[in-house]
């Protein structure tokens, strides 16, 4: 009777949501980015997303037609929500009159928690990095979200046009020191007595990570000073 009920419960659901067609789009992106994320597009397929969407085997197919369409689709919203949070932290750092210090702080925080909520972007990415994207080229959602983060940080710190590369190698810097742990707490930060599934980890490192932008290593190590050559006797 209970295997009944369940099965039953989960007929009722599947059709609910077969009636909604949003719903049901959302579902089979959800499950997707999940798929993708965790075993790749390759050995994914659109009936194993249906079955995971809780619907039909075939809808998937019926909603985007293939699978490659359902990847873009998945990549499409991942960098609309990229865009989102950009412009939800321009907005906020632009309404109040901080100093570049607190936008820069505020910056960094907010990317490191973006990407610590969203791990199936992270995964997405580094597979993305690896090659062999069924989409080929078209990096245009990537684009898009590059030059609006840019544009957005520039605005918020006060940086000139002029200084396009130095903008965009701040950027990078940002990127690149909140990503690399979440990728790699299992490897080098193992292998160098990090744990970055360790409590308290994430804030200190966010902390780490705006004290280095905004001081660097200046005043922390020894200026450096090369080896003195060794003096040569003068034969006699």
């Amino acid at each position: 009777m209970a295997g009944h009920a369940v099965m039953h419960a989960r007929t009722i659901h599947r059709e609910d949501r077969a009636r909604n067609p949003e719903r049901s789009r959302e579902a089979i992106l959800d499950a997707a980015e999940q798929l993708f994320a965790e075993r790749g597009y390759e050995v994914t397929s659109l009936q194993e997303v249906g079955t995971r969407a809780g619907l039909s085997r075939a809808t998937p197919a019926y909603f985007f037609g293939s699978k490659a369409e359902l990847y873009r689709a998945v990549l499409d919203r991942a960098f609309d929500e990229v865009r989102a949070a950009v412009r939800t932290g321009r907005e906020r750092a632009l309404s109040a009159s901080r100093p570049p210090e607190a936008v820069l702080a505020g910056a960094v925080a907010d990317y490191h928690d973006f990407l610590a909520a969203r791990p199936n972007f992270v995964r997405l990415i580094e597979r993305e990095a690896l090659g062999g994207s069924p989409i080929g080229d078209d990096v245009s959602p990537r684009l898009a979200a590059g030059q609006e983060a840019l544009a957005a940080i520039s605005e918020e710190l006060g940086l000139g046009e002029a200084e396009s590369a130095e903008n965009a190698h701040l950027l990078l810097s940002i990127v690149a020191l909140c990503w690399f742990p979440l990728v790699h707490g299992p490897t080098l930060l193992r292998s160098i007595g990090l744990d970055s599934a360790a409590a308290g980890f994430a804030e200190e490192h966010k902390r780490r990570i705006i004290d280095l932008l905004l001081h660097g290593v200046a005043g922390r190590i020894k200026p450096y000073a090369p080896p003195t050559p060794p003096s040569r006797r003068t034969p006699q």
